[in-house]
């Protein structure tokens, strides 16, 4: 009997002891326990200021908020008439900077402003008077769904975007002090965007938006953008615009992240319909649809996850009724 009592005393001992042991390494601890899908897909593994063209179907946590503030330079070589015949390519550069401003009004509503500027030069036309205001454009965004990573279901939001005609159109001294397209235009978009994971780790988010655009008619004076000239009075009728983007980011590290957008537009027909005070009694002008594929690799870089930075370009190849153009561009992202 007493041999049985010393046995067990000893095994509870050492039963004890490994015990204690085991809880003073966590290690021991962590590895009889089930890992989650969140510990084995670290979210903050990648540090993001978004690709260069698709938006983000994310909505800021609500009273957050986003600013994020692009500088770039359109450079143009060749133009289409309102006939649709390209013109002696002339060589051109649109400065501009474009602004997000997004708030928080939920965690799944957020609402914006998008303010866009810029500064005209062309080799042909005398550049701009000086810098002048764009287009204004509001944002509504609603997200439908939440990312986890350990579920296929990617975020989704449905947005709406509200063009003001604040930018200079018609009654043009020169048609380099054009800055918006005269138009109230409402386009509606559906966003996505979904993250994958890469045996080195990795991450990989990618993105895909859809939208189309359609504008009310807008009345023209004079010299426009939309191929007028001085003494032309009548109306023109935006045709509609729909684009793809499907952006693609590799994290290289936390901090640098490669990107790019594939990108594609198809635009409707614009009818102008009008008549010039010494000219005939009516007349019609028809640009065509046009289209146009393009690319925008661009790389980003995040100090904190709250800061970056990116640097990118766009091409648009010559396409249908559209010239080739390069845009560079930068942008500092801020959130906050």
């Amino acid at each position: 009997m007493r041999g049985t009592i010393a046995a067990l005393t000893t095994a509870l001992v050492l039963a004890t002891f490994a015990s204690a042991n085991a809880a003073a390494d966590p290690t021991a601890v962590q590895s009889q326990q089930p890992v989650s899908c969140d510990q084995r897909h670290p979210m903050n593994d990648a540090w993001w200021t978004g690709p260069m063209l698709a938006n983000t179907p994310a909505t800021a946590p609500r009273g957050h908020s986003l600013i994020e503030t692009y500088v770039y330079d359109v450079t143009a070589q060749g133009a289409y008439t309102s006939t649709g015949k390209r013109e002696p390519a002339p060589h051109a550069n649109g400065y501009g900077t474009l602004t997000y401003l997004i708030y928080g009004l939920s965690d799944k509503t957020g609402i914006g402003l998008l303010p866009t500027a810029g500064y005209n030069t062309a080799t042909a036309e005398p550049s701009s008077n000086g810098p002048g205001m764009g287009d204004l454009t509001m944002l509504l965004q609603r997200r439908l769904t939440t990312f986890h990573a350990c579920r296929s279901i990617p975020i989704v939001s449905v947005a709406v975007e509200q063009t003001l005609p604040t930018g200079h159109y018609d009654n043009l001294s020169r048609p380099t002090n054009a800055y918006g397209a005269g138009a109230w235009t409402t386009e509606p978009e559906l966003l996505s965007q979904m993250y994958f994971w890469l045996p080195n780790r990795r991450i990989v988010r990618t993105r895909l938006d859809l939208s189309d655009a359609f504008s009310r008619a807008v009345n023209v004076h004079d010299a426009s953008v939309y191929g007028t000239s001085s003494g032309f009075r009548g109306t023109a009728h935006p045709g509609s615009s729909f684009a793809l983007d499907n952006s693609w980011e590799y994290s290289l590290t936390r901090s640098w992240v490669l990107a790019t957008d594939i990108t594609y537009r198809n635009t409707g027909n614009t009818r102008v319909i009008g008549s010039y005070v010494q000219g005939p009694s009516s007349m019609t002008l028809n640009s065509g649809w046009s289209d146009a594929w393009g690319l925008a690799p661009a790389v980003e870089y995040s100090w904190k996850p709250w800061l970056g930075i990116l640097l990118g370009v766009r091409v648009f190849p010559a396409g249908h009724n559209t010239s080739n153009s390069i845009t560079p561009a930068f942008a500092i992202n801020i959130v906050h």
